[in-house]
């Protein structure tokens, strides 16, 4: 299994709920970002997704316009990268 297969899964079990096309972008926050990745780094990812989907979304706006509510949405998501990633730095030891 590749190293991007295996981040994929691990979001996957985390995020059971998530499209792959948003997952994969998920992956790319843990790969660059790792647990450094914030609650706008989320939105901006699901901002690209769902920019496709339904460019008139009331939430595809920056991400320090949307209310606090709306930011903590995020926060589940934010929180799952994060756990990939520390177990990513054990893994690879």
């Amino acid at each position: 299994m590749s190293y991007i297969s295996n981040t994929v899964e691990r979001l996957n079990i985390l995020l059971n709920d998530c499209p792959d096309e948003l997952i994969d972008l998920y992956g790319l926050l843990v790969l660059t970002k790792g647990e450094s990745t914030s609650l706008k780094d989320v939105h901006e990812a699901w901002g690209f997704w769902k920019n496709r989907l339904d460019p008139s979304h009331k939430s595809l706006i920056e991400f320090d316009r949307l209310t606090p509510e709306v930011q903590e949405l995020d926060r589940k998501y934010m929180e799952a990268i994060h756990a990939v990633a520390r177990q990513s730095k054990i893994t690879n030891r």
